[in-house]
């Protein structure tokens, strides 16, 4: 369960964790009793993360204009989401902007501490510029400094960022956390540092043990409509739409990608899986192989789905399996659909969803010979490189008539 944004920083300020005087509007009259000071930041209170390039963040300097604002905030659905709630935040000015999180490794079964001195970062990025540390032990601030270090921070502004990120831990904890974020931390010409933004994710099977998440996520189960799927298999790795296009990605940042592409093209995507890590409800080891096979199946229990896109960049491990479990995708009995996302429980004739493949890296060139031999036929299982095609294609294919075998 993700909270938005004025419930993150209701949470960092009862930590300590600096933020910005902020309001909550309702409706955009509360304008008129605004109590901070223009010029503000009037924000859209979705889950999208991409609210500024779609018109959900505006900076406005009087009332008349920050009314009008307002009315067009709420009106504005973002990823098919209209706020219900819009938060107005006092203006400030960043000299440099940093990225800092704490986070669930389901791998290591570990928390992490990331750190970047860029702020246009996800939290899942690979490469040198985030910088990590594993808690290995029972926490202590020597953690929180040395991943200051590692980022090349000193002095007073070292100390201020491992301050935070020693409060981000112990909320962390507090509350059963798969995920505190502050992206960015802002930090001012005076050396001043402000979460200008943030983000939690809280782990689903802790929420009964907190009475006051409990009650927010019933709130949010009674107002957003998301899917079975979406619930099972928990928000995290999953995104509950309605449409034709099933996505499976690896990285939170593909599949976002991946789901505007399509978006754009004038298609409508379906349910959508992150890979990258375990899903919420797994109980058990797995790889990420076994996490395609698991995605292919529910996605193929949706009889709504009518194309899987599939878009892997980079690498991924167990790379040599995967065409194996495409193939036991292709040739698997009926009775092997059956699935808790299943809608009947018995599958009286089996709904094949057709297959586009986007496969980009060196790692992929033998992957993609084993997939092109599998293909049985034109259209069922196409292999590109190009994303854009990859989106044309799957566009394409789900306006054809559902294909059975």
């Amino acid at each position: 369960m993700d909270l938005l944004e004025y419930q993150v920083k209701e949470w960092f300020g009862k930590m300590g964790i600096p933020v910005l005087p902020s309001q909550r509007i309702d409706h955009p009259t509360d304008l008129k009793r605004l109590k901070i000071r223009y010029p503000i930041v009037l924000k859209s209170q979705v889950h999208a993360d991409e609210r500024a390039k779609a018109g959900g963040v505006r900076i406005v300097e009087t009332t008349i204009d920050a009314i009008a604002a307002a009315q067009n905030i709420f009106n504005l659905p973002i990823w098919g989401e209209l706020p219900e709630v819009l938060l107005a935040e006092s203006k400030y000015d960043a000299k440099d902007e940093f990225y800092l999180a704490v986070v669930l490794d389901t791998a290591l079964c570990r928390p992490v501490l990331l750190g970047c001195k860029e702020s246009d970062i996800d939290w899942e990025s690979p490469g040198e510029k985030m910088q990590y540390v594993v808690v290995e032990q029972e926490f202590s601030p020597f953690y929180a400094r040395r991943l200051g270090l590692k980022m090349g921070l000193q002095g007073a502004l070292m100390q201020s960022v491992s301050d935070i990120v020693e409060k981000m831990y112990q909320l962390f904890v507090q509350k059963d956390l798969d995920l505190v974020e502050i992206n960015p931390l802002a930090v001012s010409a005076a050396g001043q540092v402000m979460a200008l933004n943030g983000k939690i994710r809280v782990n689903p099977r802790a929420i009964n043990r907190h009475p006051e998440i409990a009650q927010m996520a019933a709130k949010i189960a009674n107002r957003n409509k998301i899917s079975r799927t979406n619930n099972i298999l928990g928000d995290g790795n999953g995104l509950g739409v309605y449409g034709k296009i099933g996505i499976l990605a690896n990285g939170t940042g593909s599949l976002l990608t991946t789901l505007d592409a399509v978006f754009n093209a004038g298609g409508k995507p379906g349910l959508s899986f992150n890979l990258r890590h375990s899903f919420l409800t797994d109980t058990t080891p797995n790889t990420f192989c076994d996490r395609l096979a698991t995605s292919l199946r529910n996605l193929a229990s949706d009889k709504s789905i009518q194309v899987i896109l599939i878009n892997f960049l980079g690498t991924i491990p167990d790379l040599s399996q995967m065409p194996k479990v495409v193939a036991n995708f292709i040739q698997v009995d009926p009775q092997e659909l059956k699935s808790p996302l299943s809608t009947t429980s018995k599958n009286k004739s089996r709904h094949l969803p057709r297959m586009v493949f986007r496969l980009a890296g060196t790692d992929f060139q033998d992957t993609k010979k084993h997939l092109t031999a599998l293909n049985p036929e034109s259209d069922t299982l196409i292999i590109v490189e190009n994303l854009n095609e990859a989106v044309a294609q799957a566009v394409r294919l789900a306006k054809l008539p559902a294909y059975k075998k």
